[in-house]
């Protein structure tokens, strides 16, 4: 074990010593294995990834055949034999949500198999580098979407740069946490080909599904290979100039469906699938900051602000539209029909991450905080075996969506998301500090310690919370010896009086509550930066700051633009979006008025959902007599519970917004 943590503390220094001698980040985040959690809300679920999730990905790929294509592709015998192309990267996102998981918890048992997955993957390389089971199994006849040759679909659906980009994440993540070269070398023997094929002179394509740009970024790091981050800008600056029809409103046939409709300094607004979309424009915030180029960052700053200020949903979630798992147009967020896919939450907190790091702004933290308790694990059950792939915004018995779930799965045809999220929840940790110098950021508020250098001196800082229920926070600061710090803690907007980083969603009355900051018991004064409260001192070992937060329960209100949510409320507390289930309220949330004068009393209940604060509320309920013939009111409680928590007690009703008063009925026959 020793050994173990000695050489990933060497790889993880030369890594810094060459990040140094490079332009990137401001700002650094602080690696997931510097940080030791002890609270109840995200260990739980980190041992549920690694107890649950992980084995049951890897599990669910070799009985649906992902691994046997492998297996295949070896020996050039068979029939592909699963649905999708990129299902090869079914297996890449669990190896990595695995490596992730070994880094913190040594399990020899894991790390033999991981090796005995890197095996089977080698053999299905071809000599060249070349790794891509829907054409290596069988040439002559590749799957459908992969085209007669190498590359030539690749724009469109053959995915071949996206398997790619995928296997070189999951190869970073297993070099990072065991120091084996297995998978690394696979993958860097790709990425060579790939430098050889693609460039200026050479094959010139926009890949149809963006990561490959971000994974190049990973090996680009580790190996100082510069080619690889050349390759990353070509890829991005490649979008724009394929001809399609300009004038059609249609997203695959004018190029929106791929952001490939104009080049990407060019584009202003948040479009195309979303999934796609965070993938991209994660890629350009990594190669802006390597770089410095500024014309991506003003686009990216562009884009950002369009996807947060007219294409949000409230809980955090963004892709609406289920025809090409897409952004719609500006405002243009249903609920009945609100599509949310996982993955595209994933993707959200990878870009406001990043967009942090570039920027040094709190309103990125929010965002990726608002989605990461709400949107993005809402699509894992708290069994951690359990899946959405859509992520509603409300289920009636009425009317239903086809392409909305009302129940949870245990694996998919198409099963990214289910993978992504055995990639995404180990690595949390990673998302909590920050620093820049002498500046040290705490974005997310989770019991722990983490031990950080400040101007190479050793720092040690412990949270005390419960958090996402309570909030009241204690850092406790321990410097190896007295230093002269800026710890910068993040005051949310939530407790802001600002429901979202715009006017897209607001709280209908202000907090009274105040937000007090001690230092060892004393009120201190601070200045505000860009969202964090800053409080520079020489610090020494056993000082204590103390954070209180107000956790009124908001009532939040939309943009008067977003049509399907006029005169409607959602309810928030702290960080943590609410909705009523069917399980609470006698089988109909959908009923239910909230008039202004309605007051919410939050109870914890630890029985309840793995441990949850429920929300009580004196509510109207419309009723209709079994006639069918009357309708009348009637005093009700309504009981909301975490939105992220809904659809773990089985299938019924599930609503977010509610009316505030009774405008008009529509009468429907069922």
């Amino acid at each position: 074990m020793y050994k173990k943590i000695c050489l990933l503390a060497a790889v993880c220094c030369s890594l810094s010593a060459f990040a140094q001698k490079q332009q990137d980040y401001p700002i650094q985040p602080v690696p997931f294995t510097s940080v030791k959690l002890s609270d109840h809300f995200w260990t739980s679920r980190i041992e549920t990834n690694r107890t649950a999730t992980i084995p049951a990905s890897f599990a669910r790929c070799e009985s649906t055949g992902r691994v046997k294509n492998f297996q295949m592709a070896a020996t050039h015998t068979g029939k592909f034999c699963t649905t999708y192309p990129f299902d090869d990267t079914d297996i890449y996102k669990t190896i990595e949500g695995a490596s992730y998981s070994l880094a913190v918890h040594p399990d020899p048992r894991l790390d033999h198999y991981i090796d005995s997955m890197i095996t089977i993957i080698g053999k299905a390389q071809e000599p060249d580098g070349y790794l891509y089971t829907a054409r290596t199994i069988d040439p002559i006849h590749p799957q459908a979407w992969a085209g007669p040759e190498r590359w030539v679909n690749e724009q469109n659906m053959s995915h071949e740069l996206y398997n790619c980009g995928h296997m070189y994440e999951a190869a970073a993540a297993h070099f990072m946490a065991t120091g084996k070269r297995n998978f690394l070398n696979i993958a860097l023997k790709n990425a060579d080909l790939l430098v050889r094929t693609f460039g200026p002179g050479k094959r010139t394509v926009a890949p149809g599904h963006e990561i490959v740009e971000m994974g190049l970024v990973r090996l680009y790091r580790i190996s100082g290979k510069k080619e690889y981050l050349d390759l990353a800008k070509f890829f991005i600056d490649a979008r724009g100039h394929k001809e399609y029809n300009t004038k059609s409103k249609n997203p695959f046939e004018n190029g929106v469906y791929w952001q490939d409709n104009t080049p990407v300094i060019n584009q202003d607004e948040a479009e195309g699938h979303a999934v796609r979309a965070m993938y991209l424009y994660s890629g350009m915030t990594d190669v802006a900051a390597l770089t410095g180029d500024k014309e991506y960052i003003a686009a990216i700053d562009k884009i950002w602000d369009n996807m947060v200020t007219k294409k949000i949903y409230v809980q955090g979630s963004i892709g609406a539209v289920g025809d090409g798992e897409r952004f719609g147009g500006n405002y243009e967020l249903p609920n009945t029909t609100a599509y949310n896919e996982t993955c595209a939450a994933i993707g959200n907190v990878f870009w406001n991450q990043r967009m942090f790091l570039l920027h040094g702004d709190a309103k990125y933290i929010d965002v990726l905080e608002k989605t990461l308790y709400n949107g993005l694990i809402s699509g894992v059950g708290l069994d951690g075996k359990s899946f959405f792939y859509t992520n509603a915004m409300q289920i009636r018995d009425s009317f239903t969506h086809p392409d909305i779930e009302r129940e949870r799965s245990g694996w998919f045809t198409c099963s990214c998301c289910p993978t992504n999220i055995a990639r995404l929840i180990p690595s949390i940790p990673g998302y909590m500090y920050a620093q820049n110098g002498k500046d040290v950021y705490v974005n997310l508020f989770i019991s722990g310690s983490a031990n950080l250098k400040v101007a190479n001196k050793a720092l040690k800082i412990t949270q005390q919370n419960n958090y996402p229920w309570d909030g009241g926070l204690v850092f406790n600061v321990d410097p190896a010896s007295a230093m002269d710090m800026n710890l910068k803690v993040r005051i949310p907007g939530w407790a802001q009086d600002k429901a979202i980083p715009s006017d897209l969603y607001s709280y209908e009355k202000s907090s009274a509550q105040k937000i007090e900051i001690k230092v060892n018991g004393k009120p201190v004064e601070y200045q505000m930066e860009h969202g964090y409260a800053v409080i520079s001192k020489k610090w020494k070992k056993g000082d204590k700051v103390e954070l209180t937060l107000p956790m009124d329960v908001q009532r939040v209100i939309a943009n008067e633009k977003l049509a399907d949510d006029n005169g409607k409320i959602a309810i928030q507390r702290g960080p943590i979006m609410y909705c009523a289930e069917w399980k609470d309220n006698t089988g109909k949330p959908s009923s239910f008025i909230i008039s202004k004068d309605v007051v919410f009393t939050p109870t914890y209940n630890a029985d309840l959902l793995n441990g949850v604060m429920v929300l009580k509320g004196d509510v109207k309920s419309v009723n209709v007599d079994e006639a069918g013939q009357n309708i009348n009111t009637s005093n009700t409680t309504l009981t909301a519970i975490p939105y992220y928590s809904w659809a773990n007690r089985g299938k019924g009703e599930m609503q977010l917004w509610f009316p505030e008063q009774v405008k008009f009925v529509d009468l429907l026959s069922k």
